[in-house]
């Protein structure tokens, strides 16, 4: 045999032997064990994820709700947390027939399965390393652990992790808990999470009054939400999501949720509209704060607010808060010229209004806008209620039956010095307090005082009673402790007070004594935690007598007085006017037998920084007292929140008149030795004065004799009354010190 030959004969000895080695290799034998080394090897990693992967806390997305606020009647004002809009509610709210819909059109065998789908799950791991993207047929436990566990990204590790944890949390987790988190927690488009939400979105219902087709849409709708939303959808996604709709049903019928007759007489429930949740501008950021500042007294924290899942439910009235924004602009917004008037652009309205029998705010107006002025004119505590409160002297001298320096009981008859500039008599801190315009009255009565808000006898009245049991009264009536100095001046009002806290006050006058603290939060309910509410009403703060005695007393204000520009037949009133130092602020606060209102105007600079500046010019008129615009915007929102008007009367007992009566011989009080301030039409309409020296004011005193003309009430009833507008800064009280309006 040659060389060739015998090369070739190695050869196919070579691949002889070469061939038998692969068959002994691969014989069915080696590949079967190493098929079952490999299941056990898979099988053992799975255990040991199975150990290692622990069922996480819930994400923080998850957890997250908005907070929801809604009108007294129920219906919506507005959502908080714009990142959000979820409402986490129990699954006993949810009908049992849409709770059925969803498993119907997710997961048909969610009550019986163990909470994963090994097929879908396996499809979706090869859908992801292919690059596929999403993976579908997942179970209902699946989805929930995604969305309340862990992210939606889409990696194999977190699908890995998904089906451990969903096998764990079957094991753990009752299915109605698994099913509430799902519909807690799953996205249904327009920016609704959860199936609350999505009710609102959809169908403006609640999840609770959810019907059998409606669940359907919304169940059916998961599947591609942007796509199947029937406001939006394309003429396909319609038809997919009715035929989806119908799927989830048939499911139904096949479970036996459904009967198959009621089945048949369904039709498709075409969604509403989608609408703009309503945002925090007008209004609206101003009662959702004043909401949470309640929440806040009575123990809910930020970080519970902030939680969410709050359902609060004001007690603002829906057309009484829309007529006080109307009597606002048509009485004040609509005269001002913010752009071009300097003084018109300081103009801040602040209003409060609380039915005095239960103490529940039914209206409030912040401002201009809560996203355009941050700081609610309501609720602000930074500015004085100045002549406002001279009725809680009365009430305070009333109560303590407190004396003249003569020994007289004090009483609405009783008989005071009017004399402007007098020094009060019985005082350790020397004070002169200017009159109105500096006008001097023989013997007023206490009755005469108020009507023209005389600042020298409530001066000496304060001191008669003494500053620290007046100051204890008006506490004990509502009004803060903020700047309440225990002088004298504290007849003019120089502490701070808001619109809230005189509005409280006076509704305690209204409700005969009883104290009334405002109250704006209906019900405050969340599944997790519970509010207490606020109770609106408490005890006698003063006597009926007293309290009566005084509204007596400011029923004059409103008719003859210095208030008389609310004054109509449509409505039994009474009430106080008040203008601060400077005419920085201007207050009407008057209450009829059904509602009690504080209307203000703050001047507040438009500078950085703020501060404080007058009102003197606005929309042209000279002074702005609190007769005039507070006392109009009063009157327009009372009588249209009284719907035109009441037949309700003040029922006053025990009125006091005190011990130095004046019989019905004697004159009535007049200026004497003084300047008398010039009578000036009330209302924008009639003429304006000549100059402004013709017009009442605190600041400059005014040599004109006064004459007798006619005043416009709302009504149209014209009234020979003089117009007194009434009231005085704070002088300084300096010893020896007369001071002078403004210094």
């Amino acid at each position: 045999m040659g060389r060739a030959d015998a090369r070739r004969a190695q050869g196919r000895e070579a691949r002889r032997a070469g061939s038998g080695g692969t068959r002994r290799l691969f014989t069915w034998r080696r590949i079967l064990g190493t098929f079952f080394g490999l299941c056990l090897l898979g099988l053992g990693a799975f255990a040991a994820l199975y150990a290692y992967v622990d069922v996480p806390a819930a994400n923080a997305q998850a957890q997250k709700q908005s907070n929801v606020y809604k009108y007294s009647d129920g219906t919506l004002l507005a959502r908080s947390n714009s990142e959000v809009n979820r409402e986490i509610i129990d699954l006993g709210v949810v009908p049992k027939s849409v709770q059925h819909a969803f498993v119907a059109a997710e997961n048909k065998s969610f009550y019986r399965d163990q909470g994963v789908d090994l097929k879908g799950t396996a499809r979706g791991v090869l859908n992801t390393l292919s690059g596929k993207g999403k993976q579908g047929g997942s179970t209902i436990t699946q989805q929930y652990v995604k969305n309340y566990y862990l992210t939606q990204e889409q990696t194999v590790t977190r699908k890995l992790k998904e089906l451990v944890i969903s096998l764990k949390v079957d094991r753990s987790t009752k299915k109605d808990d698994i099913l509430a988190g799902y519909l807690n927690t799953v996205y249904y488009g327009r920016g609704a999470s959860g199936i609350q939400a999505a009710a609102q979105a959809y169908y403006g219902v609640d999840a609770k009054d959810l019907d059998t087709s409606q669940g359907a849409y919304l169940a059916a709708l998961l599947q591609a939400p942007s796509q199947y939303d029937w406001a939006n959808a394309t003429p396909s996604g319609k038809k997919l999501v009715k035929e989806r709709w119908g799927y989830t049903l048939d499911n139904m019928v096949d479970e036996g949720w459904l009967d198959q007759a009621e089945r048949d007489k369904m039709t498709f429930p075409v969604p509403d509209s989608p609408k703009a949740a309503p945002g925090m501008e007008g209004q609206t950021g101003y009662l959702v704060e004043a909401a949470n500042d309640e929440m806040k007294r009575q123990g809910i924290t930020d970080e519970m607010l902030d939680a969410g899942g709050w359902t609060v439910t004001l007690n603002i009235d829906k057309k009484k808060q829309k007529q006080l924004v109307k009597s606002v602009d048509r009485e004040l917004e609509s005269q001002l010229d913010r752009k071009n008037s300097k003084v018109d652009a300081t103009v801040q309205a602040g209003a409060t209004s609380v039915d005095p029998k239960t103490g529940k705010v039914v209206a409030l107006y912040g401002g201009v806008g809560a996203t355009e002025h941050y700081i609610s004119n309501a609720t602000r505590q930074d500015y004085q209620p100045a002549s406002t409160f001279k009725p809680l002297v009365l009430a305070s001298a009333l109560e303590n039956g407190s004396t003249t320096q003569d020994g007289d009981l004090i009483g609405l008859d009783t008989v005071y010095d009017g004399t402007s500039k007098r020094p009060v008599v019985g005082s350790d801190i020397p004070f002169s307090p200017q009159n109105e315009d500096d006008i001097s009255y023989d013997n007023p009565t206490v009755r005469t005082a108020m009507d023209k808000s005389i600042n020298s006898v409530f001066a000496q009245m304060v001191v008669d009673v003494g500053p620290a049991a007046v100051k204890k009264t008006a506490l004990a009536m509502g009004v803060p402790d903020k700047n309440f100095p225990e002088t004298p001046s504290l007849t003019l009002g120089t502490m701070n007070a808001s619109t809230w806290d005189m509005a409280g006050v006076y509704a305690t006058l209204d409700n005969h004594g009883k104290k009334v603290t405002p109250t704006i939060v209906k019900t405050a309910e969340h599944r997790d935690r519970t509010m207490e509410p606020v109770d609106g009403v408490g005890g006698q703060v003063i006597s009926r007598a007293s309290a009566d005695t005084v509204t007596d007393a400011l029923a004059e204000v409103v008719d003859i007085g210095s208030g008389r520009e609310a004054d109509t037949p449509a409505y039994d009133a009474a009430g106080k006017t008040g203008t601060s130092e400077n005419n920085k602020a201007a207050w009407f606060t008057a209450y009829t037998p059904e509602l009690t209102t504080a209307v203000a105007l703050f001047g507040e600079s438009t500078a950085d920084g703020g501060g404080q500046v007058s009102l003197t010019g606005t929309a042209n008129s000279g002074r702005a007292n609190g007769g005039g615009f507070p006392a109009r915007i009063w009157a327009d929102y009372t009588l249209g929140a009284l719907g035109g008007g009441s037949d309700a009367t003040f029922d006053l007992r025990g009125v006091e008149r005190g011990e130095a009566a004046v019989t019905e011989t004697t004159p009535p009080a007049t200026p004497s030795e003084s300047p008398e301030p010039s009578e000036t039409p009330s209302k924008e309409s009639e003429s304006p004065s000549a100059s402004p020296s013709e017009t009442p004011s605190e600041e400059s005193p005014s040599a004109e004799t006064p004459s007798e003309s006619p005043s416009w009430t709302p009504s149209g009833t014209p009234s020979t009354t003089k117009d007194p507008e009434d009231e005085e800064e704070p002088p300084g009280e300096r010893p020896g010190s007369e001071g002078l309006p403004g210094q």
